[in-house]
């Protein structure tokens, strides 16, 4: 059985590692599938698209991770097979995009209040030509010696309901599933754990057109693994996996295609998509 990869994230948004670089990794481990899926992003898919051309081995899924709020706490949905020349898509995502750098600076003035000092400059330095994400802020931070490690940034200062979180542009689930339907792609509902009542948001997202279920994720307990199968049974949803992997903690990120996720996962999606 060849080793499955549907989360992962490259310089195009709060990844470590380039598109090809993440390919050349992918190779190297063994993998046969994975998914470039950038938070607002698809700019790193045809690069890597690019770079597996060549491959035997490799098949690179375009996709995308599209941050949702819910009044409860924070979704996302996965987007695969989506269509990278869709206009609307494209300009959705540029405005989310936009829309970090001014969460990015509010981050800032709220971390100097508390007597951090990081400069956006530094911010935006380490985003390089990707989207500004609070794992850039958390870097800058650890340059700085102001944590000590990057998951404190997070428990400490910029996660939710810590002193110097901001909210997002919002846009809902269910808005995400149908901007990924109408650029032709499959919407996934990501690591599912982050709501409460996952459950009813899952049937609802179902309604909408959602077609898949985030099963194996690094957070997941067995038990949770267990009941997100028995929903994918269900709603008569896919379930897939993936590492969310950023290159940037490795005391607490897995490494890229070390998570066990079936192969069938990613041939379901091929289903799904030859199915209409």
């Amino acid at each position: 059985m060849g080793k499955v990869d549907l989360h992962v994230h490259t310089t195009a948004s709060d990844g470590k590692f380039t598109p090809a670089e993440i390919v050349q990794k992918a190779s190297v481990g063994g993998l046969v599938y994975i998914s470039i899926t950038d938070h607002d992003s698809i700019d790193g898919v045809v690069p890597a698209q690019e770079a597996a051309r060549n491959s035997d081995q490799l098949t690179v899924i375009g996709g995308v991770e599209i941050n949702t709020d819910v009044p409860s706490g924070e979704l996302h949905v996965l987007g695969y097979y989506i269509d990278t020349a869709n206009l609307e898509l494209k300009k959705k995502l540029e405005s989310l995009r936009e829309s970090r750098i001014e969460r990015a600076r509010k981050m800032l003035a709220k971390l100097r209040r508390l007597g951090i000092n990081v400069e956006y400059e530094r911010v935006k330095e380490l985003a390089g030509t990707g989207s500004v994400g609070r794992p850039h802020i958390a870097q800058a931070m650890l340059e700085k010696a102001y944590i000590n490690t990057f998951k404190e940034a997070f428990d400490k200062y910029i996660g939710r309901n810590c002193p110097a979180y901001v909210e997002r542009d919002k846009i809902t689930p269910a808005g995400a599933v149908q901007l990924i339907l109408r650029a032709k792609g499959l919407p996934v509902l990501a690591h599912p754990f982050t709501c409460p009542n996952h459950e009813s948001i899952i049937k609802e997202l179902k309604s909408e057109g959602l077609i898949g279920l985030e099963v194996y994720y690094k957070d997941h307990t067995p038990e949770q693994v267990q009941d997100l199968l028995r929903l994918t049974r269900l709603f008569d949803l896919v379930p897939t996996g993936g590492s969310d992997f950023h290159g940037l903690d490795s005391l607490n990120e897995p490494p890229l295609g070390t998570l066990e996720v079936p192969v069938e996962s990613a041939q379901l999606l091929k289903e799904k998509l030859l199915g209409g």
